[in-house]
């Protein structure tokens, strides 16, 4: 798995980089020879080809010897400087190298050039359940407020700087239990009321991840797009050929999280704003509209923008 198509693209370059055919080392499979032995008439040095590692049927990216350092990636002269300039993510952090970072992200997924973004790693979605031990405030709240949707109690509002909020719970997780007791079933009243009367201390929850959400890896391009409008924050139209589109973005579905924050409640021109600030590789989190809908119905749009935890999490 792959956190964007394009680190896709890029890992299979550097593993075809790597693998270099055994009869290229023939001198018989080569274009022209890498030193030729007829003396010149002039008595001028006979020109000293270079080895070549490529045929013209082996794939691009195994010409040179690490990804050229991209300076002369499809015949353009890219500098170190320009690199650093207007693509920082092909640069690992404090290395002059021009060279890709390759790292590993979550299980065993590869991100050469994403692996780097904070926003990877703050907006990654597991699906898995987790026990999650709170404790009531001064006031003896904890901060959350949850939905009834399809017999499941979700995550509709957690406040900032609340205890839910510091024991890591985000809009859409599910929450299985409380306590040892299955909520599966219950209204959203009767889970407050639960909530309401357990003990202050060691709260014991167990929360399924985000089971209706998933985070999208997107790449600006030249111009400083990712190739989707929004309104609302519900995604309405993915531009042709865009990293939104290849990617597979999808519209009528509703933006939660960029790079790992929440934007639920965010006016759409503060949202394209973080998305324009928030550097090259941008992940966003996002929930069919219908299932958005349905956890946000009722809830008040004042409360949402003044209670709704919108800080940048923790990486």
């Amino acid at each position: 798995m792959y956190p964007s198509l394009e680190d896709m693209k890029v890992d299979q370059m550097l593993q075809a980089q790597n693998t270099v055919p055994s009869n290229l080392s023939q001198n018989a499979s080569l274009p022209y020879p890498t030193n030729p032995t007829t003396p010149s008439p002039y008595n001028i040095p006979a020109p000293s080809y270079p080895a070549l590692t490529n045929t013209s049927s082996a794939p691009p990216a195994a010409l040179g010897t690490a990804y050229p350092g991209l300076a002369e990636y499809m015949g353009m002269e890219l500098s170190e400087a320009l690199i650093r300039d207007n693509m920082p993510e092909y640069l690992p952090n404090n290395q002059t190298a021009l060279s890709l970072p390759t790292s590993s992200y979550g299980g065993g997924m590869v991100a050469p050039i994403s692996g780097n973004s904070p926003g990877l790693v703050r907006a990654q979605v597991s699906h898995g359940v987790r026990q999650v031990v709170l404790c009531k405030d001064g006031s003896g709240k904890i901060g959350l407020k949850v939905k009834s949707v399809n017999k499941g109690i979700f995550v509709c509002l957690v406040a900032k700087e609340s205890p839910a909020s510091l024991g890591g719970l985000r809009f859409g997780d599910q929450i299985l239990q409380v306590n040892g007791e299955n909520l599966a079933g219950f209204s959203s009243d009767k889970v407050h009321g639960i909530l309401k009367k357990v003990s202050v201390n060691n709260i014991v929850m167990a929360v399924r991840d985000r089971p209706f959400e998933r985070a999208l890896t997107l790449h600006k391009d030249s111009s400083g797009h990712i190739g989707f409008q929004f309104k609302e924050g519900k995604i309405t139209s993915i531009a042709v050929d865009s990293s939104a589109a290849r990617n597979g973005l999808l519209v009528d579905h509703n933006l939660l999280e960029v790079n790992g924050q929440n934007v639920v409640g965010v006016k759409d021109k503060d949202i394209g704003n973080i998305i324009e600030e928030g550097g090259n590789v941008i992940t966003v989190t996002i929930i069919p509209s219908y299932i958005y809908n349905h956890i946000m119905k009722s809830m008040s749009t004042s409360l949402v923008k003044k209670m709704m935890d919108h800080s940048i999490p923790d990486v």
